[in-house]
């Protein structure tokens, strides 16, 4: 079939990659100058089923409720004009019970952890390069009460097949040296060994490129407008560049999915919840980080992309909002140059800000809605980047007919 691709991101881009081995002729639509532009070039580069934890815990609305006072939360609600961010705050609140946070989090270690076989797969048979790192993921911590408490909360991921080990501080220091000016604010940490990183952005303009050598159409400069739709099926998508036809149809627009979902009568439960990002060049310094790492007292996280470094940081609730100052970035980047003084030159670091695309369950959406030739693959939130391989492979799968190669129990509306 010949199958239009709305979105350019990594999910996008991934699924246009996996519908082509499948033999269909694939076209990729971008509104960006290239792909790859938006969420998936600023994020923390981590494929990381170690940390599958569902934001929607009953932690969470003392945390939201917080910080409308304190300006220091990880989450950050902002009050808005715009009603749908009430009434998916609605579905978030729902979905914070203990029983419902265990059985999100479940699901999505499931699709984490198949998505990094997939995308493992991809790797071996494309030999990509993007800045791989594959010592793993430290989830440290700063008092030995969060470390306990930690390590009590990994053994959910650990009994559904997570390889964790506990270490202390000299084992942190033994396993990444540069933290050791840091050791005496390190109380332990929890090392998950099969975790990786890479750049997304790399990555995913790499693969387009590989789509685009064996025939793939990828129209960058094209802003999708509408879907034309006749009976049950959509029979064109509307841009700014003309119309475009295809057999099937994969929305893939991350948090602008639910603004297209809409002009069809597709109600999308996924609102943009905004992270920010630093781009660090290593310069000379002599001690940059070897492994990426969070600290999960300030839940800011590092990653290393060869002589950059990425720090990542908050969620804010602030709807399709992408403007920064630098005070925004002031904490991250003040936590990050005292763990690691000697890791980056911080005088030259890049500022961005992008919109997570979340679900209230933090689950993406996969399969048909009304349309029969329309398929979702979208709402990936803060991992699609480790979600998107394996998204990709379902989503090829449906559209063929075939049973995906995990259960789609509780993945599958």
């Amino acid at each position: 079939m010949r199958v239009v691709v709305l979105g350019g991101g990594v999910v996008g881009v991934t699924t246009a990659y996996q519908l082509q081995k499948d033999g269909h002729e694939v076209v990729i639509l971008e509104r960006q100058q290239q792909v790859a532009a938006e969420t998936s070039w600023g994020n923390a580069g981590m494929i990381a089923p170690g940390h599958s934890f569902v934001w929607s815990s009953p932690k969470a609305p003392l945390i939201l409720l917080k910080s409308l006072v304190l300006k220091d939360q990880a989450l950050r609600f902002r009050l808005s004009a715009d009603p749908r961010l009430y009434s998916w705050s609605w579905l978030f609140l729902m979905e914070c019970t203990a029983e419902k946070a265990k059985r999100n989090t479940l699901l999505k270690h499931r699709l984490a952890v198949y998505s990094q076989s997939v995308l493992q797969e991809v790797v071996a048979d494309e030999a990509i390069e993007y800045d791989r790192n594959d010592r793993g993921i430290l989830y440290f911590y700063r008092s030995q009460q969060a470390l306990d408490k930690g390590v009590e909360h990994m053994r959910l991921l650990e009994s559904d097949g997570q390889l964790i080990k506990v270490l202390d501080r000299d084992a942190i220091v033994a396993l990444d040296p540069s933290l050791a000016s840091a050791r005496e604010k390190i109380a332990g940490g929890i090392h998950c060994p099969t975790d990786e990183t890479g750049d997304p952005a790399k990555f995913t303009r790499a693969l387009a490129a590989k789509v685009a050598e064996r025939g793939g159409e990828i129209r960058t400069g094209t802003t999708i407008t509408g879907i034309e739709t006749s009976g049950d099926g959509v029979v064109q998508v509307t841009t700014d560049k003309g119309a475009v036809k295809g057999d099937a149809y994969v929305l893939a627009l991350g948090s602008y999915s639910p603004l297209i979902a809409k002009t069809v009568g597709i109600s999308l439960p996924i609102y943009p919840i905004k992270g920010y990002s630093l781009t660090i060049p290593v310069g000379n310094r002599p001690a940059p980080p070897t492994i990426a790492a969070i600290d999960e007292h300030n839940l800011v996280a590092v990653s290393r992309f060869g002589d950059r470094l990425r720090v990542t940081a908050t969620a804010e609730f602030a709807g399709y909002d992408t403007s920064h100052k630098p005070a925004d970035f002031a904490f991250m980047k003040g936590v990050t140059a005292e763990l690691y003084p000697e890791g980056a030159d911080y005088d030259r670091a890049e500022m961005w800000a992008g919109l997570r695309p979340m679900t209230p369950n933090n689950l993406p959406e996969f399969g048909q809605r009304r349309l029969r030739n329309l398929y979702l693959n979208t709402g990936h939130g803060h991992i699609g980047w480790t979600m998107s391989h394996g998204s990709a492979r379902i989503t090829a799968d449906l559209i063929a007919g075939r049973k995906p190669a995990i259960s789609m129990d509780g993945l599958l509306n």
